[in-house]
């Protein structure tokens, strides 16, 4: 090998004198005949397309309503029990939050087909003029063996503890994982989205499986989702699109003024302020925080 400080023969470009692999010459070693021959073909006038971007699909409102109150909500794990129907305290707020939800573009009501679900979701659906359609894939978890047992009584458990610590691992005596229940919770929801897209729908369930959807869409470990509370009728809302899911509403129990349709707007210009509408973020309201968390996320 030649010295680093020797000049590479001609036709050659070595290594030597290199910064970044680019060789070290200098103006004198460039004869004319390497310019490069100026460009002279004509420059493009075609026209550049100004067709516009492909639209993507409408994003879909999914709003999740947990059912009101009945008897055993609380003190018992009512699971899929039938025929328990809601309590009077229920039926009211069944009411209030299908009136809540009537000025919404509400085009399909779904619910869990039991009792609870079922007739929380014909107080929604009554202000629209909907049929409530059951989907089967939101129904309760399959408790099993804790069906109708008390709250009290199942907290003494070893299991009870797995559920509320690491509920990814528990399965319940007879019945399914709760794995299992957010499987089946989420591939039932895409499907309806997917039914549905661009609108706005309605899909009545209870505590876990929202909870589980809940913790699916914002990326939450299901090991995780008992830090999340589910109050009876109140209102979680997803915005799902094919590339994004934004949690808009969880839990809430106060005004859904915002997620209203658009009013059209005045061209005629005033020099009035904006009208004021009222609190329009107002948080749970209290009145089902003071009931034990963890009887209601199961019941």
């Amino acid at each position: 090998m030649g010295s680093p400080h020797e000049r590479p023969e001609a036709g050659r470009v070595g290594c030597a004198g290199t910064i970044g692999g680019v060789a070290d010459i200098s103006p004198a070693d460039i004869s004319p005949t390497d310019t490069p021959p100026a460009d002279d073909s004509p420059v493009s006038n075609a026209p550049v397309s100004d067709s516009p971007a492909p639209e993507l699909p409408p994003s879909t409102r999914l709003v999740l309503v947990r059912h009101a109150v009945t008897e055993q909500t609380g003190p018992l794990l009512s699971g899929r029990t039938p025929g328990i129907d809601l309590s009077e305290r229920g039926r009211e707020q069944a009411t209030a939050v299908g009136e809540r939800l009537a000025l919404l573009p509400v085009t399909a009501v779904y619910a869990s087909p039991i009792e609870r679900t079922t007739q929380t979701a014909i107080a929604i659906a009554d202000h629209h003029g909907l049929p409530v359609l059951p989907l089967p894939g939101v129904i309760e978890a399959d408790y099993g063996e804790w069906t109708g047992g008390t709250i009290a009584e199942l907290a003494k458990t070893d299991l009870w503890k797995t559920v509320q610590r690491a509920p990814s691992r528990a399965r319940f005596p007879g019945g399914e994982s709760l794995v299992e229940m957010q499987s089946r919770m989420v591939v039932a929801l895409e499907a309806v989205v997917a039914a549905h897209r661009g609108e706005l729908i309605v899909v009545v369930s209870h505590a876990d499986p929202i909870k589980a959807a809940i913790a699916h869409y914002t990326g939450v470990h299901l090991d995780l989702f008992q830090r999340i509370v589910v109050s009876p009728a109140s209102v979680t809302v997803f915005e799902l699109s094919s590339h994004l899911a934004v949690m808009v509403k969880c839990n809430d129990t106060g005004s859904l003024e915002e997620l209203r349709a658009p009013e059209p707007k005045d061209t005629e210009l005033t020099d009035t302020g904006p009208t004021d509408t009222g609190p329009t973020d107002t948080g749970p309201t209290g009145t089902e925080a003071a009931e034990p968390v963890a009887a209601e996320q199961l019941a």
